[in-house]
């Protein structure tokens, strides 16, 4: 994939949208349970899963379903 098509602006702009993302979840979970401390990887699990489910859904769906 990263020698197939144009993909030259995506990858910078996926890292820099990871990045933020990191970020802001790090700060979450920094200040939801202010007394403690919420993993990081609870909060990136609960917003990457459904969104990577959706996208698995979405690709499926235009490729004719599960076969």
């Amino acid at each position: 994939m990263a020698h197939g098509p144009g993909h030259r602006y995506l990858v910078p702009g996926s890292a820099l949208g990871g990045a933020l993302m990191l970020v802001a979840g790090d700060l979450a979970a920094r200040t939801v349970a202010q007394p403690a401390e919420l993993p990081l990887g609870v909060l990136t699990a609960l917003f990457g899963s459904p969104s990577f489910f959706w996208l698995l859904r979405r690709r499926r769906r235009r490729q004719g379903g599960w076969a």
